[in-house]
């Protein structure tokens, strides 16, 4: 599942860090960006989606993008920079809301869909989950295929 992007487009991207890695999703699936707050942990849960949150009196799941993109580095943001990122997410057919864990959040951007990268075939990202690469100022961010974690987290979930 390869996002494919207009090459004469803009993308509008909200740009976050895990750890060191600098990440950029498409803002259309933004809802909302939230202090942590309270959130229960799912017994029997997997590692990647091992919470809830209530949001506005919805149950959220929350998600830890690090696993299923390969990230590393551990949490390094002090609790003061951590933010839930509120999602509208493809999956399968369907229009889900999720949460993400984002170490820092840093801003929302406009850029040259042109300019996005396929992933270099050494590289150490699950090419399935990731439609891209951009070169920020003097910075990569991964683009992360959102539908395609969470559509494949869905299908595991169904099969335990």
């Amino acid at each position: 599942m390869s996002i494919q992007y207009n090459q004469s487009a803009l993308l509008h991207v909200l740009t976050f860090s895990l750890g060191q890695q600098k990440l950029a999703i498409p803002a259309i699936n933004l809802r909302e960006i939230l202090d942590p707050m309270p959130c229960t942990r799912v017994p029997g849960a997997g590692s990647v989606v091992p919470w809830v949150l209530n949001v506005r009196g919805s149950v959220v799941p929350l998600a830890e993008l690090r696993l299923p993109l390969g990230i590393r580095h551990p949490h390094e943001a002090q609790s003061e920079t951590r933010r839930f990122v509120v999602l509208e997410v493809e999956v399968g057919e369907d229009l889900v809301t999720v949460a993400i864990v984002a170490d820092i959040v840093h801003a929302v951007t406009t850029i040259p869909s042109a300019e996005i990268e396929p992933l270099p075939a050494a590289s150490q990202f699950p090419a399935e989950f990731i439609s891209g690469i951009w070169r920020g100022h003097a910075e990569f961010y991964l683009l992360p295929d959102l539908a395609a974690i969470f559509t494949t987290l869905a299908k595991r979930s169904k099969a335990a």
